[in-house]
């Protein structure tokens, strides 16, 4: 009897699972790896990233801005339908020490993402990477980047965005208009296609980067965003 109880009770310890960690915020920061991007931008989209992890004013918005104070990430970089490279598994971040293990991070990884533009299976691939995580976030959002609408190849960008909406996550959007050119190099409102067909959820927005010198106030804008309404604004 006594080694029937203790099997059960191994039984059962091996069946819970562990305490999902707690969060303000699950945040997946979607990046365009795809053949549009360089090597140049590759690092320079890294760079801006973990700058404005790091910034004093979205450190103190996650000490303030939720219940918790702490906030998980995960930096993702998208290309083609074969191409959706974890570059930053999820880190937990409530303080500089954290955001500068983060952003170091990024800039050591090397770059595996490459191809056409797949955004569609890059939001699945993103809703997968939420869902199966083992964090419990107040907010769920997946934050895209990309200087282009288009999607060449896998999952349809309405197939994916339907995906993840129907999960509880919501996606804000980074419409990069134009990194170093002197007028936009596409001929179509960036901006209105992404409100129409990418972002959706509760709250979710588009912030356009117009240029390389506004790049950085965008991501940093966009993150206060997402910050602020996971503490409930």
């Amino acid at each position: 009897m006594r080694r029937l109880v203790l099997a059960t009770a191994v039984a059962c310890w091996i069946a819970t699972p562990a305490a999902a960690e707690q969060v303000d915020l699950e945040l997946v920061l979607l990046a365009d790896a795809s053949g549009s991007i360089d090597e140049e931008e590759i690092r320079f989209q890294r760079e801006n990233y973990a700058a404005a992890l790091a910034h004093p004013e979205i450190l103190n918005a996650i000490r303030v801005g939720g219940y918790l104070g702490r906030i998980a990430v995960s930096f993702v970089e998208w290309g083609d339908v074969f191409h959706q490279d974890v570059v930053v598994p999820w880190m937990v971040i409530d303080g500089p020490e954290s955001a500068a293990a983060f952003g170091q991070a990024v800039a050591a990884a090397p770059r595996r993402a490459f191809g056409g533009n797949a955004i569609g299976q890059a939001l699945s691939f993103a809703t997968g990477h939420i869902e199966h995580n083992a964090l419990d976030g107040e907010r769920k959002v997946i934050d895209v980047s990309a200087d282009s609408a288009a999607n060449f190849s896998g999952m349809s960008i309405a197939e994916g965005r339907a995906e993840a909406l129907k999960a509880g996550i919501t996606i804000n959007g980074l419409a990069i208009a134009c990194r170093y050119c002197s007028g936009r190099p596409i001929a179509y409102d960036l901006e209105g296609r992404f409100e129409r067909e990418i972002i959706g959820g509760p709250g979710s927005f588009v912030v356009s980067a117009e240029s390389r010198d506004t790049f950085a106030e965008a991501v940093r804008r966009k993150l206060l965003l997402e910050i602020a309404s996971a503490g409930g604004g």
